[in-house]
């Protein structure tokens, strides 16, 4: 049989093929059409989108529905509280998964197997909300920033995965560095840690998402209204989205222009409009990351 009959796509093949990428391209459209509509109801009429009027193309477009929401107080505040405690939380998470994972591997440590055993179980018992606000209070965590870092610092999943994919690294890389006299520190740092790309940025991004959309620990931990997240906030607006709309066109007077476009704010699009601008920055990070996600997952779940 010639090197061409070989290659030669059968009919069937060619059938299948098409089938697929028809399939797949069907499922992306399906998952990508909520954003979608979502965010053709935030720039089309108000009227329209409260009648549910909108569902493929926009109209009448206008982009007051943004200008107006972003005006509503406390919403910049708790961006910058978001974006502080999934930038600081993140960092601490991955840092502490990595080394925990690092250490955990090491057969000289002491009561090794006790001490990865006593974090694993607690992925799956928990005293509960109670127990939890108590123990957060009388740490004095409530109403302080760091109420939403330090209990995420130490993640058992996270170190679960880091730990497995450390494993599958040559251990001859280590050995070669301490016979250098290199100690525990240079070789995390200088061998272990840039193997780990993959398996960090999938960490990266499991606590950048848990962290950017949490908002029951602003409500559990939180009554200080400065330390509220962005979450929280789009917990309350989507709550109370009748009477931010009022507020909007209460607090838009002065210019006649913005005054006539926020007259036309409804509680549909109170809501619409807060779910587009909190779901936004994780839209366009989770790209990024996204051929290290799935290098990381892989690699990260099975040892070998």
């Amino acid at each position: 049989m010639s090197e061409i009959e070989k290659n030669e796509v059968t009919p069937g093949e060619r059938v299948f093929r098409v089938f697929n990428i028809l399939f797949f391209v069907l499922f992306a459209l399906i998952c990508l059409y909520p954003f979608y509509y979502l965010f053709i109801n935030t720039i089309s009429s108000n009227t329209l989108s409260a009648d549910g009027q909108i569902n493929w193309w926009p109209k009448q477009i206008h982009w007051s529905n943004y200008s107006a929401v972003l005006g509503l107080d406390g919403l910049s505040t708790a961006a910058m509280i978001s974006v502080a405690r999934t930038v600081l939380g993140t960092a601490l998470t991955v840092g502490a998964s990595a080394f925990l994972g690092f250490m955990f591997t090491q057969p000289n440590l002491w009561h090794r197997a006790f001490w990865y055993r006593f974090i694993v179980v607690t992925m799956y018992f928990n005293a509960g909300i109670i127990p939890a606000f108590i123990t957060m209070k009388n740490l004095g965590l409530t109403n302080t920033f760091w109420v939403y870092i330090l209990p995420g610092i130490v993640a058992p999943f996270n170190i679960i995965l880091v730990k497995t994919f450390i494993e599958s690294i040559p251990r001859s890389l280590q050995e070669a560095a301490e016979i250098d006299g290199a100690g525990i520190v240079t070789i995390f740092w200088k061998i272990i840690l840039p193997s780990c790309t993959p398996i960090l940025a999938t960490v990266a991004i499991f606590s950048a998402v848990g962290q950017w959309n949490s908002f029951q620990d602003t409500l559990i931990y939180i009554t200080d209204q400065k330390l509220y997240s962005l979450q929280y906030l789009l917990y309350q607006y989507i709550n109370q989205a009748a009477s931010l709309a009022s507020a909007v066109k209460n607090s838009t007077g002065g210019n006649l222009n913005i005054s006539q476009l926020a007259s036309q704010q409804t509680p549909t699009s109170i809501r619409m409009t807060v779910s587009i601008i909190v779901i936004l920055p994780i839209m366009f990070i989770y790209p990024m990351f996204q051929r290290y996600f799935i290098k990381g997952i892989f690699l990260g779940a099975v040892k070998g």
